[in-house]
C-alpha cells in the first residue's frame, strides 16, 4: 500500500494575523487554508491510502454546501475505476448477529485473495442525533486486517436509515480497489429497501425461533431476499436452524408471486464454526453470474441509477426547504397553529411552498 501521506491541502495561502513577525505584537503559528486538491486526493484514493480514502469519504458525506461542489468533483475523477465490486447488502432480524457474520466472512474472503469494504450504518438517535457506530467493535478481527477498510456511518434521516451518502462511498472504495462492498442496515424497514436499491445481491440473515421461525421477517424483506441463511446453526441450534431453514424455503415458494423466478437459497450458518460461510459465498457469486449472464446485472445497476438521481434531488430539495430563510421565518407560526387547531396541515403546508418559491425566486432573479 505505500506509505501513508498527509491529507492533501493546497500549500498556498497561510491564515495569519495582520501583527505576525512583529516585535511589538505576540507570534503566532501560521494555520493553512484547508483547501482540498481534489484531483491529488483522487490519486491517492487509487493508491489506496487508507487515510486519503477516509477522508474522501468524509467530503462525501458532509452535508456541507462547500463540500458538495467538491464531492462531485472527487467522484467524476474516480468514476472510470468504479463499477468493478461485488456489492451485497446484508440486514436481518435483531440479534441475528449480521456483524459478526461479517467478521467471518469477510476475514475468509481475505484469505482468499479478495480485499473487503464494510459499510455498516448505525442507526441515529431521533433525540439526540447521535448514533452508536459499535459495528467495527463486534468486527474486531476484520478490522485489524490491511486488506479490509470498515466505515460505521450513522443513518441520519434519509433514505430510511441508510446513511445518505453510502452509495458514493462505496464508489470511493471501489475506486480504492476494495473488490467486495458489503453494506451492513439496521435492520429496520425502509433501509432494507434502501439498501437494496444500491446492491447487486440481497442477503437476509435471521435465526431459528422456536415455533415460529418468521416471526419479525416481513414479507416484503422476504421477497426482495437473493439469499437467505439461518445464522447461529451451532452446538444445540443446529438442528433447529436446519428445520426452521426447510420451513422458511416453503414459505418463500408460497408467497413467490413469480412462477417462473428462482427461488432464492436458503442456507445455514455459524460465525462460531465457520460452517455455511462457503455455501452462502458460492451462492451469491451464483447469484451475480446469473444477473451478468442475462444482462440483468448492467440493466440493474441502470435502474439503481436512475432511482438514485430522483432520492437525490429529493433530499437536497427537502434540505434547501428547511434551510430557506423565508420558511424559516414562518416555521415556528405556522406549526403552533397546525397544532392548535387554527390551520389545517394542508394549507401549512402551501404557505411553506409559497415562501419557499419566493426564495427561489429571488435566488434565480
Amino acid at each position: 500500500m505505500g506509505e501513508e501521506k498527509p491529507p492533501i491541502w493546497l500549500e498556498s495561502d497561510f491564515n495569519v494575523g495582520p501583527q505576525y513577525g512583529q516585535a511589538s505584537a505576540p507570534t503566532r503559528p501560521a494555520v493553512p487554508r484547508r483547501e482540498l486538491d481534489v484531483p491529488a486526493l483522487a490519486e491517492q484514493v487509487r493508491a489506496g491510502s487508507r487515510g486519503a480514502i477516509a477522508q474522501a469519504i468524509t467530503l462525501v458525506e458532509s452535508s456541507k454546501p462547500a463540500h458538495h461542489a467538491k464531492a462531485v468533483e472527487l467522484l467524476r475523477i474516480l468514476r472510470p475505476d468504479t463499477g468493478k465490486a461485488i456489492r451485497v447488502g446484508i440486514s436481518g432480524t435483531p440479534g441475528a448477529g449480521k456483524s459478526t457474520f461479517i467478521d467471518a466472512l469477510g476475514r475468509r474472503l481475505i484469505a482468499d485473495g479478495h480485499r473487503i469494504a464494510v459499510l455498516a450504518v448505525d442507526p441515529t438517535s431521533a433525540k439526540t442525533g447521535g448514533s452508536i457506530l459499535g459495528d467495527r467493535t463486534r468486527m474486531g478481527e476484520l478490522a485489524q486486517s490491511d486488506a479490509a477498510f470498515i466505515r460505521p456511518s450513522p443513518a441520519g434521516s434519509h433514505l430510511g436509515g441508510v446513511a445518505r451518502a453510502t452509495r458514493e462511498s462505496m464508489l470511493v472504495l471501489e475506486a480504492a480497489g476494495y473488490d467486495v462492498v458489503l453494506v451492513e442496515t439496521v435492520g429496520v424497514g425502509q433501509s432494507e429497501v434502501a439498501v437494496a436499491g444500491m446492491v447487486d445481491t440481497f442477503l437476509l440473515i435471521t435465526l431459528a425461533r422456536a415455533g415460529d421461525q418468521l416471526q419479525g421477517i416481513k414479507r416484503g424483506i422476504l421477497e426482495m431476499a437473493d439469499v437467505i441463511t439461518v445464522n447461529k446453526a451451532d452446538g444445540d441450534h443446529e438442528r433447529e436452524a436446519r428445520v426452521a431453514a426447510r420451513e422458511l424455503s416453503i414459505a418463500i415458494k408460497l408467497i413467490n408471486s413469480d412462477p417462473h423466478a428462482i427461488p432464492p437459497p436458503v442456507l445455514t450458518s455459524s460465525s462460531l464454526t465457520g460452517a455455511g460461510l462457503e455455501e452462502i459465498w458460492h451462492a451469491i457469486v451464483d447469484h451475480r453470474g446469473r444477473l451478468e449472464e442475462s444482462g440483468e446485472l448492467d440493466a440493474r445497476r441502470a435502474r439503481q441509477q436512475r432511482d438514485w438521481l430522483w432520492a437525490l434531488v429529493q433530499g437536497d430539495l427537502e434540505d434547501a426547504l428547511r434551510n430557506s430563510p423565508a420558511v424559516k421565518a414562518i416555521r415556528a407560526e405556522l406549526e403552533s397553529d397546525v397544532e392548535s387547531g387554527d390551520l389545517s396541515a394542508l394549507e401549512a403546508s402551501q404557505a411553506i411552498l409559497a415562501a419557499f418559491a419566493s426564495d427561489a425566486e429571488r435566488m434565480l432573479g
